[in-house]
């Protein structure tokens, strides 16, 4: 066997070991390990405990491939193209995409949470985040309702994964009721 060959299939094997600690921590999170060890990652990953820090040396650097790989799931929904011509549908169309964004990342956006002040990048990412939300709703309103600004940051509160987080974890709400929730409050300050 050539060196050329020894070297892609050692490659190919890190490449993988790499993709396999992305996809343990995430599952680590998602069933509730909020801070999962290295040691937890290794065992849940298949690798050895040194694999994990050889391919994530720092652990914003899993952070960050996390949140790339999180990204890649939910944008391509989030920002698709309206099937709504008006704004109201399109408005509605937004909150059932963030819904269904926030019901898939809970977890991650969570355990996110308990970190970015330790973290620059997760603080970062959670700021890029705000921006986008603020941006794509503001895509969706007129004029008179984005500019109206007590109006719009109510509309921003109530279309954020904080909101949302909040009536599932904390009040306890399935997603249904949330829902529910969430475009009556919606209904009821675009009525004001």
């Amino acid at each position: 066997m050539t060196v050329a060959k020894l070297e892609d299939g050692r490659r190919k094997r890190g490449d993988q070991s790499r993709r396999d600690i992305i996809e343990a921590m995430i599952a680590l999170v998602r069933q509730g390990e909020m801070t999962p060890s290295a040691a937890q990652v290794a065992l849940r990953a298949n690798v050895g405990l040194r694999t994990v820090f050889r391919h994530f040396d720092e652990m914003e650097l899993l952070y960050r491939e996390i949140a790339e790989v999180t990204q890649a799931r939910i944008l391509p929904e989030i920002l698709k193209p309206y099937e709504s011509e008006d704004w109201r549908s399109q408005l509605s169309e937004l909150v059932e995409r963030r819904i269904s964004a926030y019901e898939d990342i809970m977890p991650i956006k969570v355990a996110a949470s308990v970190l970015r002040f330790r973290s620059p990048f997760l603080l970062e990412d959670y700021n890029a985040h705000l921006r986008m939300e603020r941006k794509t709703l503001k895509q969706v309103l007129p004029e008179f309702i984005a500019s109206d600004r007590e109006l719009f940051r109510g509309l921003e509160m109530l279309t954020s994964f904080q909101a949302w987080r909040r009536l599932r974890q904390d009040q306890g709400l399935n997603a249904n009721d949330a829902k529910r929730v969430t475009m009556r409050l919606i209904e009821g300050a675009l009525k004001s």
